[in-house]
């Protein structure tokens, strides 16, 4: 194993203190957790949201104006703990309320509301959505029911804009939700990810092989196949994504390409191009964004992630933020 660190058990501290340097004028650590907050905020509905680490950008680097207040990070691939959520959500309210936004992992949804009810005994307001994008298979490792993942930028960025517009708590957990029902995402690998302290790839796939479906973690996907060309892959994952959908020509949809990443940013471009060609037949795509949102550390891949769109969604998608990850 090769990776630019010092000791495994150090990645999360030091991994946060870089961020928080390198960002030092906008965010910062909440002393003694693992939570990063915006320096300065605003008398709005606070957004949280958070995960196991290994997932960068996501999430502390949406962290900022126009997105989320705070990022609880937790050990690499691991959810962060009911106590560090719980300062999280103190560290942020401004006194109108903190909404979660949660991927669909057991871990992840126990503790978050575990959180959520120690903050109401304090009587903050909290409320939540939950994120549960990856269309490929029910029922995976560590969730019931569909998993969430790169989809959940889309929700950061949409009510991130809602809220600094002054949206109530009930309403953005209203349009969250609502966010969420037309927000689907698919993914390939062609390798796995290799967890620092474990020191070895979580699952390994012959030089021809690529796997369908698999989750940010590596959770099995449904379907391992013998590597094909940018476009085929692209055309079997948008044929899932319609059955899905079952749109109808002319909507407007916005897209996301996310690196899992291993993957070159040249790849990226080239499998978004592949995309474009298949979708331009029938949707009108109005928002897209390629790049590295939500990784799982090392791994070679890439997923997918359609959302169809409502016309006031376009705005919020679009009011600038100075995050570098957006």
């Amino acid at each position: 194993m090769k990776k630019i660190m010092n000791q495994p058990t150090d990645v999360l501290a030091e991994m946060i203190r870089g961020i928080v340097q390198a960002n030092e004028s906008t965010i910062e650590q909440v002393p003694n957790t693992f939570v990063v907050k915006q320096k300065e905020l605003a008398k709005q509905v606070s957004l949280i949201s958070g995960g196991g680490s290994g997932h960068e950008p996501a999430h502390a680097g949406f962290v900022g104006e126009g997105m989320l207040q705070a990022a609880v990070c937790g050990q690499v691939f691991t959810s962060p703990t009911p106590d560090q959520i719980y300062e999280g959500i103190k560290s942020v309210n401004t006194g109108n309320g903190v909404v979660l936004i949660v991927k669909n992992y057991s871990g992840d949804i126990m503790n978050f509301e575990m959180a959520k009810e120690l903050a109401e005994l304090d009587g903050i307001e909290v409320g939540t959505v939950v994120v549960d994008d990856d269309i490929a298979v029910e029922d995976s490792t560590f969730t019931q029911g569909k998993r969430g993942v790169a989809g959940t930028v889309f929700v950061h960025k949409i009510l991130g804009a809602a809220a600094k517009k002054g949206l109530s708590l009930d309403e953005l957990v209203a349009l969250g939700n609502q966010v969420v029902r037309q927000l689907k995402t698919i993914s390939v690998a062609l390798s796995g990810a290799t967890v620092p302290e474990v020191g070895t790839p979580g699952f390994t796939l012959a030089e021809t092989d690529i796997e369908f479906g698999v989750g940010i973690h590596g959770e099995p996907g449904y379907a391992r196949e013998t590597m094909c060309s940018s476009n085929e892959i692209a055309q079997k994952m948008i044929e899932k994504l319609e059955k899905a959908f079952s749109w109808e020509n002319g909507e407007k949809f916005a897209v996301m390409v996310n690196g899992l990443g291993g993957t070159p940013l040249m790849e990226q471009y080239i499998f978004y191009q592949d995309v474009r060609k298949h979708l331009d037949r029938e949707l009108d795509v109005v928002f897209s964004k390629v790049g590295n949102f939500m990784t799982a550390i090392d791994m070679a891949g890439i997923s997918l992630t359609l959302l169809k769109l409502e016309p006031e969604w376009v705005a919020y998608l679009t009011e600038p933020v100075a995050h570098t990850a957006w």
